[in-house]
């Protein structure tokens, strides 16, 4: 009997002390693709950040835990259908996968909520110093270990079009500050509120205000100049193609002249009530589109030759290469460039493969895993020199009658997820980003949403149009404001076809990457440095 009132006490503390964040956690992923409240993610954190104030360093570290676990498994669940129907593992090991993972992301905001709390900022600077010390760590996420940034504050805020503009100067990293400097300082004027003391919190207040203030006027007047260089730049046509084939049929051999007719028939575009169609200058398959290695299956590669030959213009194709060098070969996720007498003018082999999914790191002592989705493939990355390939626009004439040339960068699924492969297309020349992806594994569930909304960051960032061609979909077109041109519905065969702004403008982001992440790593470093050296000086004292 004792024993059982011990537990209801416990359980009862556990509520008190861990279900705001619990709470917050939900909120956080409500935010997201596909529920789309955006303007949750504002206040979302604020019961969590309330409960905090009562708590130990270690408590603190618990509830970010708790926080972390609940948003990342509502907001990456798709992992589950995914590994189980396309990588053919059991649920048990699909859903324990999903679990792993989410435990490893959890420790971010675990490791945020015990930085925060042993940091003991004063109520002046505290705001700033919690915003800080999430973009610090959510730079650190992006690139540590593989690299995972799915799900960064600011991705849910790809349709707020005023605030995503300083992301050409902070990346996303800057939207995720501003969203956690408002979170806390509405959970410290919540507190304050209740004993009398919110006269206190002006100073924090007015910086704040004053700092979201000057990022819509900065966003309003972006938006402005960017409007005007978009009506002056050249404008090439592009088509991107998606060809909306089941992932179960995708490599079966007597699908794929089906799977590629299919993609040859909607190349040719669709044309209007006025029975004419736009003449485009690219026309963008999606990732491995192709279910064979072009140009060593002669009879399918010539099938693509005339279809190009027939149109007359560039493709981009998806599709899968290998090299061989003595008994070593080595295969590739390849992206080719083909002009319109269907000669191969360039290729880019996808550089930042997915672990488990495309190879198995450490495959050497690791064999024994195997990968997580086998259809994949077993790829090897490609150079790091990412250059650009080269199209010719057949619409736009300069004053030499030559024909304009445009570079694009080629991000292949995964690689939109990083922001420093986009920027270094752009820098090597880039005019045009375009991303080719099959996210036919991911079913019908928020993740291909979620894929998307990612890529509307990189057309900020860079400032570039982006062009994305889906297997399954979301295709579709972003301008370099971030504005949404059109997009294709999931499951669906289609083609769209779109006249889009090639800029050629270095961002400030571009040219000198994360000095905002870091600098907010290097501001809480110092935070702790001085403070060390006050406990220091006053011990002496």
């Amino acid at each position: 009997m004792i024993k059982s009132n011990k537990n209801i006490v416990l359980l009862k503390y556990f509520q008190a002390k861990y279900v705001p964040a619990l709470i917050s956690g939900l909120a956080l992923t409500l935010s997201f693709p596909d529920a789309n409240f955006s303007y949750l993610a504002f206040f979302a954190m604020v019961p969590w950040f309330v409960s905090m104030q009562s708590m130990t360093s270690k408590e603190s570290f618990y509830s970010g835990f708790i926080a972390g676990i609940f948003h990342f498994i509502t907001l990456i669940y798709w992992i589950v259908p995914t590994l189980h129907e396309y990588g053919g593992l059991h649920p048990v090991l699909a859903v324990s996968t999903l679990i792993l993972l989410c435990l490893y992301l959890s420790m971010y905001p675990g490791i945020f909520a015990y930085i925060l709390k042993r940091m003991d900022a004063n109520f002046l600077i505290a705001p700033i110093a919690a915003a800080c010390i999430w973009t610090g760590l959510e730079y650190i996420r992006t690139y540590a270990f593989t690299g995972f940034s799915w799900g960064a504050l600011g991705y849910s805020q790809y349709s707020n079009i005023l605030l995503i503009q300083i992301s050409d100067f902070s990346g996303v990293y800057g939207v995720s500050f501003i969203i956690v400097l408002i979170n806390y300082l509405l959970s410290t004027l919540g507190l304050s509120f209740n004993k009398g003391q919110y006269k206190k919190h002006f100073f924090p207040i007015m910086y704040t205000a004053i700092l979201c203030a000057a990022v819509i006027f900065y966003g309003s007047q972006k938006i402005t100049i960017l409007n005007s260089q978009i009506e002056n730049a050249p404008k090439p046509t592009l088509r991107v193609v998606q060809g909306n084939i089941r992932q179960d049929i995708k490599w079966s051999d007597e699908f794929k002249d089906q799977t590629l007719e299919k993609y040859i028939q909607l190349s040719h575009g669709e044309f209007n009530e006025a029975g004419s169609q736009k003449k485009p200058d690219l026309v963008i398959w999606p990732e491995t589109a192709l279910a064979f290695y072009y140009g060593f299956d002669k009879n399918r590669s010539n099938r693509v030759d005339k279809c190009v030959r027939q149109l007359k213009t560039n493709f981009l194709i998806g599709s899968p290469a290998f090299t061989t060098n003595g008994n070593q070969t080595k295969f590739y996720n390849r992206a080719y460039m083909l002009n319109y007498a269907s000669i191969v003018t360039g290729t880019y082999d996808k550089n930042h493969l997915v672990p488990f999914g495309e190879y198995v790191p450490f495959g050497d002592y690791l064999t024994f895993l195997g990968k997580l989705t086998a259809q994949a493939g077993n790829f090897s990355s490609g150079d790091k020199t990412f250059a650009p390939l080269k199209f010719n626009s057949h619409n736009l004439k300069v004053t030499n009658n030559q024909k304009v040339t445009h570079k694009t960068g080629v991000l292949i699924c995964f690689e939109i997820l990083f922001p420093s492969i986009a920027a270094r297309f752009v820098k090597n020349g880039a005019d045009i980003l375009t991303t080719i992806t099959n996210d036919a594994w991911f079913g019908n569930t928020s993740a291909a949403l979620q894929h998307f909304s990612i890529a509307v960051f990189r057309a900020v960032e860079t400032r570039r149009t982006i062009a994305r061609a889906a297997n399954t979909g979301i295709s579709g077109f972003i301008d370099p404001v971030g504005k949404i041109y059109e997009t294709t519905a999931l499951f669906t065969d289609r083609s769209v076809t779109q006249k889009v702004p090639a800029l050629t403008r270095i961002s400030f982001y571009t040219k000198y990457g994360d000095i905002f992440a870091i600098g907010s790593i290097v501001a809480i470093c110092m935070v702790f440095m001085v403070k060390g050296a006050r406990k220091k000086f006053w011990k002496t004292v």
